[in-house]
C-alpha cells in the first residue's frame, strides 16, 4: 500500500512512534505486516515462527523507533533489514542447536559402547539442560553451543547483557544442583 495518499507518511509513523504514538504503530502494521510475513516465511519456512519474528521486529522497531533515519532509506527498508538481520540470527541459533544436539544425541550411544557410565552421564546432562527455562537454555547454548559471547548473545536475544549474564549464572547454578545432588559430601568414598 502506498504511503502517499492514504494517510501519514512512514516517516511520519515512526516518528509519532518515537512520541509513544500506539496507533501510528497499529497504522505502520497495517501497511507492512503483510509484506514482513510474506518476507519471514521466506527465510524460515514457517508460519509460526514469521509470526513470530514479524512480532519481534514491530516491537523491535517501536522500542527503537526514534533511531530511524529517514536520510538512509525508507521506512520499509528499514523493517526489512530488521527482520533479515532477525531472522539470520534465528536460522544461525537453529543451526547451531541442531548440530549441538546432534552432537549431544551421538555422544551418548559412542560413549555407551564403551563406558556405560559416561552414557548415563551424559543423558542426564541432556536431561538437566532441557529442564531449564528457556531463556536459561537458550543463553547457554548460544554460549557454549554456539560460541557466542555475552555481548553476542545480548544483541541476538534483544536483551540487556546483564540479563544474560544473570540468566548463564543461574542457569550455571541451576545444572550444577542438578548434575551434582549431593555438593555437601566432598570427602570420602
Amino acid at each position: 500500500m502506498a504511503a502517499g495518499s492514504e494517510g501519514p507518511s512512514d516517516a511520519t509513523l515512526v516518528a509519532a512512534m518515537a512520541r509513544g504514538d500506539q496507533a501510528a504503530l497499529a497504522v505502520l502494521y497495517d501497511r507492512h505486516a503483510g509484506l514482513l510475513l510474506g518476507a519471514a516465511r521466506r527465510f524460515l519456512g514457517s508460519t509460526a515462527a514469521a509470526e513470530d519474528l514479524v512480532h519481534d521486529v514491530l516491537l523491535e522497531a517501536w522500542r527503537r523507533a526514534a533511531s530511524f533515519d529517514p536520510g538512509r532509506g525508507s521506512v520499509r527498508t528499514w523493517l526489512l533489514v530488521r527482520l533479515r538481520s532477525r531472522a539470520l540470527d534465528r536460522l544461525r541459533r537453529g543451526q547451531r542447536g541442531r548440530a549441538a544436539l546432534a552432537a549431544l544425541t551421538a555422544t551418548p550411544a559412542t560413549d555407551a559402547v564403551g563406558d556405560p557410565e559416561r552414557g548415563s552421564e551424559a543423558a542426564r546432562a541432556r536431561e538437566a539442560l532441557a529442564s531449564l527455562p528457556e531463556g536459561h537454555r537458550q543463553v547457554l547454548e548460544l554460549a557454549y553451543f554456539g560460541g557466542l559471547t555475552m555481548s553476542e548473545i545480548a544483541d541476538a536475544l534483544g536483551v540487556p547483557i546483564g540479563t544474560v549474564k544473570s540468566r548463564s549464572a543461574g542457569a550455571l547454578s541451576k545444572l550444577r544442583r542438578a548434575l551434582d545432588p549431593t555438593p555437601a559430601t566432598e570427602g570420602g568414598e
